[in-house]
């Protein structure tokens, strides 16, 4: 499955949100990071078809969106931001629900919901109130509803979003396999949900996409540009409102600060290996906790 997106802009009133975005994807993780606000969400609303684009167009394996929206819509898995869950609706009420709303047979549904609870591990809790459910399993509920009808297209805005860390873990690696034989696009302002799993990245902000490269290639390019500086707390203080630190780890009475610099920022930093963090916090310029 290919989707391109092609120069699509999102205006509110005189607000340009999205201008002029287009990247290609094919099977596999594609990550789409920016800091909130960048116009990520927006982008993913308007490529599930809750909103329409001020301009630019969506093709599906070259085909524009508009001549075969119904064929669209069959092929797209969509897991939004934040799920609504009817009060009276278990695991299992919800699944059936969202199967008659995408139009599988009862027998069909049946089968699939099967098989994806065991899958995402929700098996043992289908009959229970599913707005009892942890962040977790609501995350794991969602992304089986999302493959209900099997789709070619699975969108994944903020998915981690309030989960704890084995939680994060868990459902990326999930993302991870069902990834195989699907074009998955995942949204996100959290840098390690796709550190690992995504085939590309696409840096968006301010309504543009930056670059779209390989996590590698992110990395490789900030070879040389991150150091550990070694600091005393009253420097640190005056220090990172005018520089981009990736982390402070505390030793003794000093402080080892990772910076992310084009210079030497210091006689006493240490060149070390760059992480796809510390492209991003490069990428978007983040001085003093924020992106300039």
């Amino acid at each position: 499955m290919k989707l391109t997106i092609k120069n699509i802009s999102k205006n509110y009133g005189k607000k340009q949100a999205l201008k002029g975005v287009s990247f290609e994807m094919e099977n596999g993780v594609y990550g789409l990071l920016g800091p909130n606000g960048a116009g990520k969400s927006t982008l993913i609303r308007i490529l599930v078809g809750v909103m329409g684009a001020s301009g630019g167009e969506v093709f599906m394996n070259g085909i524009n969106r508009k001549s075969c929206d119904r064929e669209y819509r069959r092929a797209l898995g969509y897991l939004p931001q934040s799920l609504d869950f009817y009060p009276e609706f278990s695991g299992l009420d919800y699944l059936r629900f969202v199967a008659v709303l995408k139009g599988l047979k009862e027998d069909d549904a049946e089968k699939k919901i099967k098989t994806l609870v065991e899958r995402v591990g929700l098996a043992n809790d289908l009959h229970r109130k599913c707005i009892n459910y942890s962040g977790g399993m609501k995350r794991r509920l969602g992304i089986a509803q999302a493959l209900l009808n099997d789709p070619e297209i699975l969108i994944l805005d903020e998915p981690t979003a309030g989960l704890d860390p084995h939680e994060r873990i868990r459902f990326r690696n999930l993302v991870s396999i069902f990834s195989r034989d699907r074009t998955v696009l995942l949204s996100t302002h959290i840098v390690s949900d796709i550190d690992s799993i995504a085939k590309k990245t696409i840096m968006i902000k301010g309504g543009k996409v930056g670059r779209m490269e390989s996590t590698q290639s992110f990395v490789d390019a900030i070879a040389g540009k991150v150091w550990n500086v070694k600091m005393t707390v009253d420097e640190l203080v005056s220090y990172q409102d005018s520089h981009i630190i990736s982390n402070v780890l505390p030793i003794g009475d000093r402080m080892e600060v990772r910076v992310v610099s084009d210079e030497k920022p210091s006689l006493n930093a240490i060149s070390v290996p760059p992480t796809l963090e510390d492209a991003y916090l490069h990428e978007f310029q983040f001085e003093g906790g924020i992106s300039k």
